[in-house]
């Protein structure tokens, strides 16, 4: 009996009255107020617009031709051709190309003002001179020997021409190249460009440019990836340039140096009318 009567004085120390019903006073008289609602009072509207999802990343990954899209400008298509080199081959063109190009840090220039550099090294190869992000990398038409070589082997790929070659060396996992789109004027309309990778595997991702009534808003756009590792070949044609846009962004571990050697065809940019 003891135990009972102290489990219950223990009991009762932690019990809290309960709540009173909140009351106040309208002429002299208590008045309830109630937290019920009549029927009617919360009603469910469809939504105007429809709910959006954002579209699952995909990867791509085996050799073939994509047509990643097709709109009313066209089809935008690539095509991957991982070992295009043979692995051996391969080792000895990255390894001559890292010792022998004129490898340099660009500096660009930003629309609002503003200098950087590239957080990458390049050069150039063409008869022609290259603009991009308002600085230009001169006219340098003494081809490295390597160069001409893989030059050669991919028009017989992919019977395309080129008459100019970037090259981008990427030293580690934070060197990078931000989204644009090879679009300048200089390259023509729905340019072909061949991007051959050496070295270290890097992920090269593409996004789809926002229909105008987005506004710039990337949040709902189709997005690939596709690893790029040593010796692999990819093409980009079509409208590719036009309607998509492309990076390869920093890495937050370990990378090793990759080469990538984007071949081209650059025409003369047009005369602009002097004003006096």
């Amino acid at each position: 009996m003891g135990d009972k009567r102290q489990r219950a004085r223990v009991q009762g120390s932690w019990a809290k009255p309960a709540p009173k019903a909140a009351h106040s006073t309208a002429g002299g008289q208590p008045v309830t107020r109630s937290w019920s609602t009549g029927p009617g009072t919360f009603e469910f509207h469809q939504p105007s617009a429809p709910i959006r999802v954002i579209p699952e990343e995909k990867t791509i990954e085996d050799a073939g031709v994509y047509e990643v899209s097709q709109g009313p400008t066209g089809v935008s298509r690539l095509q991957l051709l991982p070992r295009f080199l043979p692995m051996e081959e391969a080792d000895w063109m990255f390894a001559t190309l890292m010792a022998e190009l004129p490898w340099s840090q660009k500096t660009n220039y930003r629309m609002m003002g503003g200098a950087y550099g590239e957080p990458r090294l390049t050069c150039w190869y063409g008869e022609l001179p290259y603009t991009y992000s308002r600085s230009t990398m001169q006219a340098n038409p003494q081809w490295h020997p390597v160069l001409v070589t893989l030059r050669q082997a991919i028009e017989r790929e992919t019977s395309h021409t080129f008459n100019s070659l970037l090259c981008n060396l990427y030293r580690d996992g934070k060197d990078s190249i931000a989204w644009h789109s090879d679009d300048e004027s200089s390259l023509g309309p729905r340019p072909t460009i061949a991007s051959l990778s050496l070295g270290d595997t890097r992920v090269f991702s593409l996004r789809k440019k926002p229909p105008p009534e987005d506004n710039g808003d990337y949040t709902y756009v189709e997005r690939l990836k596709i690893p790029l590792s040593h010796g692999t070949l990819l093409i980009m044609e079509g409208c590719t340039q036009d309607d998509w846009q492309h990076q390869v962004a920093k890495e937050y571990h370990d990378r090793g140096p990759r080469i990538n050697l984007t071949f081209r065809t650059i025409y003369p940019e047009p005369e602009r009318a002097s004003h006096r």
